[in-house]
């Protein structure tokens, strides 16, 4: 019974490893859709949208298995129930990595030498989501606290594209509405940057028991005790 239990716990995480890399390889699509104006490969990635998702009900589910039937201690029942938590960020940096792609398949834009600055935000917050499933994995808490700190630098790329886009709007005419396009693609990267904090915040209450959370009125460690039987915060920091 304890070795199908390691089993589960060892399946959990590479399962959570495989839904990292399907959220990369949307974000990644998406981006090089933006570059290469292909249209094609950006509908590609919108369609596979269901690939995350169908991934994140296998987690949950397994997830639920452990609570249920293992009676995880108290270490183990940290890690499954921030694995709960942190499939709904990652499903969501999915969904953004879609949006991306949905905007690129209607974007009539030629201008490609003003997407350097929004591919240089978007390896960043890459570099972040990979790091940050990382973390969890290998229960590296250190790394997990360099994502939290990249996410200042993801936020300062988007206030440098509206400040760029804006001036293209005025300065040189850019026609407004695809410039509001790119805009919002500029907000999807900088969410995905947020979630991928929220993962890399679940990584280290895995570990610690504490949830280091930076975003002011934010649900903390708190909303993991409720009246619907969640676990106790007492025990989760045994």
């Amino acid at each position: 019974m304890r070795e199908h239990y390691k089993l589960q716990l060892k399946s959990l995480c590479d399962q959570i490893a495989q839904l990292g890399q399907f959220c990369d390889d949307s974000l990644v699509g998406a981006i090089n859709a933006l570059h290469d104006h292909d249209s094609e490969l950006a509908q590609r990635i919108y369609q596979a949208d269901y690939i995350v998702d169908q991934k994140e009900r296998e987690i949950e589910n397994l997830c639920l298995s452990i609570i249920l039937h293992q009676q995880p201690i108290a270490s183990d029942l940290r890690l499954v129930s921030a694995a709960l938590k942190l499939i709904t960020d990652m499903e969501r940096i999915g969904d953004q990595s879609c949006d991306i792609a949905e905007i690129v398949m209607h974007l009539d834009y030629a201008e490609s030498v003003h997407f350097k600055l929004i591919e240089d935000m978007a390896k960043v917050a890459r570099s972040m989501v990979q790091d940050a499933v990382e973390s969890f994995i290998n229960r590296d808490s250190a790394l997990a606290q360099s994502v939290i700190k990249r996410d200042d630098e993801v936020d300062a790329y988007l206030v440098q594209a509206r400040e760029l886009m804006a001036k293209l709007i005025v300065e040189h005419g850019h026609d407004a509405a695809t410039i509001v396009d790119m805009v919002m693609i500029a907000k999807y990267i900088e969410r995905i940057g947020d979630h991928a904090t929220n993962v890399a915040n679940w990584a280290i209450f895995s570990i610690t028991g504490a949830h280091p959370d930076k975003h002011p009125g934010a649900a903390g460690v708190e909303s993991m005790a409720d009246a619907n039987g969640q676990p106790d915060l007492a025990l989760l920091r045994a």
